[in-house]
């Protein structure tokens, strides 16, 4: 039987810090827990729970031989032009991680799934965390009860009316949040079902982060039906269940697909490495003599292959089979090949 391997223990340090921290939060951001509400304390337990694994993974992940020398090349190739990178950097945030274009150069459907759930997911983050932790919370001005002032961090901030336009879409936040989330879902659902690429490269965990958000958008529009038009019949057990969907899913992240929503921000600085490399100098084909990729990206292949078990080495040690283009690569594999065979005729 495999010995188990061990936490790694720099992980484990990093998401101590991120707890406390979330602890420090909800402790002094409520009042000293008076604006706590005891009603959300299952969602703070998944909360915690997901912040201790999702900074204990990327800890781990930022240390694997290909990220770190990624990230080590990134931060080089963005201190290398810091002004003109930094101008740069609020476009590169918008194009790569809010807009997300290099998904919808590969098909709008897809695009528009991703938009609906990413920003479905984000707002419902900025008002459910908040409620949370204690740092949000409203309440009635004076005698007038349709009128509210939201508090942040037991700060008074600004009043609204219940009736109003504004109103409706503070107290409907989730409830907007749920349908960009299943028309997402849907979207996605659909690409699955008619598109055989797509079939073609499903995991299993594809529909199990699609079943996930459909759960819980679907049982927290419930508990606005059940509230406003079943005089809040079914309620209690809508509740419980919509909770628990909500802590499941917090649990996972970490552990799941979606763990690639916290790994993306890194590819930042891919671009910036992927911009030096496109000036600098290039790789030659040590077999046919033409460019084919930066020298440094096959400088740095060359180090971290090998870290990760792999020796592309020569037989004779005489080069690297990095150092050849993919047209000499393939030409290569035809020819072994064909000497195992006994030749082509």
């Amino acid at each position: 039987m495999a010995a188990t391997k061990a936490l790694d223990r720099r992980g484990v340090t990093w998401g101590l810090v991120a707890v406390a921290i979330v602890v420090a939060l909800t402790f002094f951001g409520s009042g000293r827990l008076a604006w706590f509400d005891a009603a959300l304390v299952g969602y703070l337990f998944g909360l915690v729970f997901a912040v201790f694994g999702i900074v204990y993974r990327y800890a781990v992940w930022l240390r694997r031989p290909p990220t770190a020398m990624l990230n080590r090349r990134g931060w080089d190739a963005f201190r290398a032009r810091k002004v003109r990178n930094a101008a740069a950097l609020p476009a590169l945030v918008g194009t790569h991680v809010l807009g997300q274009t290099f998904i919808y150069r590969r098909s709008k459907a897809r695009w528009l799934a991703h938009q609906l759930v990413f920003w479905g997911c984000i707002l419902a983050a900025l008002i459910t965390f908040p409620l949370t932790l204690g740092l949000l919370h409203f309440q009635s001005v004076g005698q007038q009860a349709d009128r509210y002032q939201v508090y942040v961090a037991n700060v008074g901030t600004a009043e609204f009316d219940a009736g109003t336009v504004i109103g409706w879409l503070i107290f409907h936040g989730l409830d907007i949040a749920a349908v960009l989330v299943l028309a997402g879902v849907f979207i996605f659902l659909r690409r699955r079902l008619h598109d055989p690429g797509a079939l073609a490269v499903e995991r299993g965990g594809d529909f199990l982060v699609l079943a996930g958000l459909f759960a819980v958008s679907v049982t927290g529009l419930f508990l606005t039906v059940s509230s406003m038009w079943l005089h809040g019949q079914f309620y209690s057990a809508l509740n419980t269940i919509h909770a628990l969907t909500v802590i499941l899913g917090l649990m996972y992240l970490p552990f799941g697909k979606l763990f690639h929503i916290f790994q993306r921000p890194g590819n930042l600085g891919v671009a910036y490495y992927r911009t030096a490399n496109e000036v600098g100098p290039q790789a030659v084909c040590r077999r046919c003599g033409d460019d084919f990729a930066s020298a440094q990206q096959i400088a740095d292949l060359q180090e971290v292959l090998p870290q990760m078990g792999f020796d592309y080495g020569t037989v004779d040690g005489g080069g690297n089979y990095q150092d050849t283009c993919p047209r000499c690569r393939r030409a290569s594999v035809t020819l072994a090949q064909s000497l195992r065979v006994g030749g082509f005729g």
